[in-house]
């Protein structure tokens, strides 16, 4: 008995300490558990971590309270044949401070740590914020960034927060490498990146701050670049990212496998839809065979089949590409199989993160909307349209299910970007002088997506201000509407011998018909005055006029003579006098002009293109009603057409061939041109010629000929340039030379010639007779030089796209000219914002 009284005991002594060692505790009532040291949780609630239907596990009950943020300590007991749960609370944060910050806002740290005001404060937590704030500093470019945490203990168990900061020095990119790359080089490829190396010029930038986001960006920005060069096999292989604490900065090196560049073999559309011939289609696909491959038209291709396939009334079809690669002969045959999809619809569209842009401005890029049947291949497109918009600083478009199989959600992720502008810009010219603009632009206006400038001017010899509105979307479709107000004053008496004064406005419509092509129709109503300055260091309308007709209307049978008495050596013939073709276009003139642009566009960047076509044809027909010089009313009618083509191809890596024409013509309907209905080229042309250089002139006084520029109704020219970068520089620099060829010609000046009053014989200028006898007077008819000869130029150029706005200088030499045309050899614009 007693030996079995000895079991028994070490038995239940066996059992209990197996119970403790294994954390498993005894069945225990709600009334059985006492609890201790909590001030703001209630009893109860610590109670229910231990008390259930299976009583649980104590060690894992603990981990639970743990796991709620309340409590900094938690301990079990036994008492008796109970249990004691002893805690101590965390306390509540009371505020969370930053310190030491400059570079980044409170705000944004704030929105991204866990630690919040009147939240329960947590040893881990903070330090979890802590690596947080260092990884926005490293986001952001400071990456030596070092962040430490304190509390400061207030009454009742409140305690602030406060974040210190040591921000240090920006961390930028030091290197980009690439390996494995042969078609194209480095620099070409880092040319394709937003993240550039730093470099001296690193105070002006911020590309080239480290951030894995946006280096993510830019290996899919050389994937496309691959693909859309013939490249179908090309991968990115790898990326390190290596940081580098003695030098400051990050090292990157990308790995890259090329693969042979294929063209296209065969093209194939196959459909299997009863009444859809896939011969039909076959046009529409933009490659054709012996093409080089491209990704991109590819891509084209496919969103035009959907488009026509749905339009013929196949709302659930899909188009798939497939590319057959045939590596022996580097040929890719092109296939494009379409199905009857699967009939699934579009439930909603859901649009998140859009704090500023309105939901409209999001949903109207979508060509297809709830109900819809839903494709993917317009939903991509849709991505595409919201990222080009510029409004958004990422777009994520994702698939949600929906309430039953055949319905989808589409979730839309959006995070607004500041889109609005204030910039003061200056620069020089030589045919501006100096100038300067300040300027307020916005992009999405109150969030709508309108577009807004405001901007002044104010220059050596040029003065305005201009505002623009315009809203991309009317009558709920992709026609673009707007209108323009200006006023600008022009001082042209460095190379013609009057001013101008322009105000008025202009309404236009942008109707996009493809992606490249469209239709622009516009209506201008302006009003110019000219005059001719007439001063003592400026005397260009200071002769007498034949038979005491007014030049000027100003004072009866002469101008404002500001050169009398004359004398042979000195008299206002021989002291710069103003054509009087142009004498004839003085006073105000109040021109309507209606007409249309047609453009083709394919460029691959507008800024700084080095692929693709960009053309443009301008008709407008214009209607002029003025009062002439003398009071009498003059009214004409004209049509004028230009043409512009420029064509972009990369010759070797980043050596860009460019070919540019242009030409135009002007014609009277009605009455004759004036001199500024007439075209007047130089530069633009032909580079080597001065503003106005080139075409017909006023030669009856040959020493003032440069001066007196009538312009011509006909033009044509060509351009031939090859641009480069100038190696040994950095790439992100901006700075690129170039040579060019330059030819072309104007002509035809059809305005009035011959101004003696009633029509008569033309009067030569001279000594004036009669009342007017100790004056001089201008002769009644223009002497005109007016020759159709080729001008051409070769030359070369310092390109130069800073941070602060393109510069270019060009300096050109004149191979052919006629014998008064005026030269320009050097030439030199530019501007900065800061």
């Amino acid at each position: 008995m007693q030996f079995l009284r000895g079991f028994l005991n070490r038995l239940a002594f066996i059992t209990v300490l197996s119970v403790m060692i294994a954390g498993i505790t005894l069945p225990a009532s709600a009334a059985s558990i006492v609890v201790e040291g909590n001030r703001r949780v209630d009893a109860e609630t610590v109670r229910s971590y231990f008390t259930g239907a299976d009583q649980g596990n104590v060690n894992q009950s603990i981990k639970d309270l743990y796991a709620t943020g309340l409590f900094s300590d938690v301990r079990v007991s036994h008492r008796g044949a109970g249990l004691v749960v002893t805690v101590v609370e965390n306390g509540v944060i009371n505020r969370v401070a930053f310190e030491g910050n400059s570079k980044i806002k409170g705000d944004q740290m704030s929105s991204a740590i866990q630690s919040k005001s009147r939240g329960p404060y947590s040893p881990a937590t903070v330090q979890a914020d802590i690596e947080r704030i260092k990884e926005i500093y490293q986001h952001n470019g400071r990456g030596l960034a070092k962040v430490t945490a304190r509390t400061v203990d207030l009454p009742n168990g409140r305690l602030d927060v406060v974040f210190t900061i040591d921000e240090g020095d920006k961390t930028g990119v030091k290197s980009i490498d690439f390996v494995g790359n042969k078609a194209f080089g480095s620099g070409k490829l880092r040319g394709l990146m937003q993240t550039t190396e730093s470099n001296y010029l690193s105070f002006f930038k911020t590309s080239d701050v480290y951030d894995a986001d946006k280096v993510a960006a830019d290996q899919e920005a050389i994937r496309r670049f691959y693909l859309r060069n013939g490249y179908a096999d090309f991968r990115i292989v790898g990326s390190d990212v290596k940081f580098d604490p003695e030098a400051g900065g990050y090292h990157l090196t990308i790995t890259v496998e090329e693969g042979a560049q294929y063209t296209v073999g065969a093209v194939r559309v196959e459909s299997h839809l009863s009444d859809v011939s896939g011969e039909q289609l076959t046009p529409i696909v933009r490659l054709s065979a012996g093409d080089v491959y491209d990704g991109d038209l590819v891509e084209k291709s496919t969103e035009g089949l959907t488009r026509e396939v749905q339009r013929r009334g196949y709302a659930f079809s899909e188009v798939r590409p497939r590319g057959d690669r045939n590596p022996s002969t580097h040929t890719v045959n092109l296939g494009f199989v379409i199905d009857e999809g699967p009939r699934v619809y579009i439930e909603r569209i859901d649009v998140h993160g859009n704090t500023r842009t309105r939901d409209y401005v999001i949903r109207r890029e979508f060509d297809i909307g709830e109900g819809d049947p839903y494709n993917k291949v317009m939903i991509d497109r849709a991505e595409r349209r919201l990222n080009s918009l510029g409004f958004f600083k990422k777009v994520r478009i994702t698939n949600l299910p929906g309430s039953s199989a055949d319905r989808v959600i589409i979730n839309v992720d959006v995070e607004d970007q500041p889109t609005g502008s204030f910039s003061i810009s200056g620069g020089y010219s030589t045919s501006d002088g100096f100038i300067a603009e300040a300027a307020v632009t916005e992009t999405n206006f109150l969030g709508r997506g309108q577009y807004v400038k405001l901007g002044v001017q104010e220059g050596q010899y040029a003065r305005g201000v201009d505002f623009s509105f315009t809203e991309p979307y009317i009558f709920d479709t992709r026609i673009a509407a707007g209108f323009d107000i200006f006023a600008k004053q022009n001082d042209n008496t460095q190379y013609a011998l009057y001013e101008t004064f322009v105000t008025g406005g202009t309404l236009r419509l942008g109707i996009p018909i493809t992606d490249e092509f469209s239709v622009s129709p516009h209506y201008s109503i302006y009003n110019t005055k000219i005059s001719i300055p007439n001063k003592s260091s400026q005397p260009s309308n200071d002769c007498v006029s034949t038979g005491g007709v007014p030049i000027d209307g100003t004072t009866p049978g002469f101008g404002t003579l500001v050169n009398v008495p004359a004398t042979a050596t000195n008299n206002c013939l021989t002291n710069g006098e103003a054509s009087i073709a142009i004498k004839e276009a003085l006073g105000s003139t109040l021109t309507n002009l209606v007409g249309f642009n047609l453009n083709y566009n394919t460029l691959d960047n507008p800024k700084n293109p080095t692929s693709g076509l960009f053309a443009e044809i301008r008709t407008d027909v214009g209607f002029d009603t003025g009062l002439g010089n003398a009071g009498g009313q003059r009214d004409n009618t004209f049509v004028r057409s230009t043409g512009d083509l420029r064509y972009y191809h990369p010759i070797y890596d980043d050596i860009i061939g460019f070919v540019r024409l242009q030409g135009g013509h002007v014609e009277a309907l009605s009455g004759q041109l004036r001199i500024t209905d007439q075209f007047q080229l130089g530069p633009t042309l032909v580079r080597g010629f001065a503003p106005s250089g080139i075409g017909a002139r006023d030669i009856s006084d040959p020493t003032n000929a440069k001066y007196n520029p009538l312009g011509g109704s006909t033009y044509f020219g060509g351009s031939l340039e090859t641009q480069f970068p100038l190696y040994g520089l950095p790439r992100d620099l901006g700075l690129k030379g170039a040579f060019f060829a330059d030819a072309g010609t104007l002509f035809g000046y059809t305005g009035r010639t011959n101004f003696t009053p009633g029509g008569g014989a033309c009067v030569a200028g001279g000594q004036a007779t009669g009342v007017f006898a100790t004056n001089y007077q201008q002769g009644t008819c223009v002497v005109l030089r007016d020759s159709d000869a080729i001008r051409s130029s070769v030359g070369a150029s310092l390109i130069w796209a800073s941070p602060l706005g393109p510069i270019r200088f060009d300096y050109a030499y004149a191979l052919s000219k006629d014998k008064f045309d005026q030269t320009q050899a050097f030439r030199f614009s530019g501007g900065t914002s800061f």
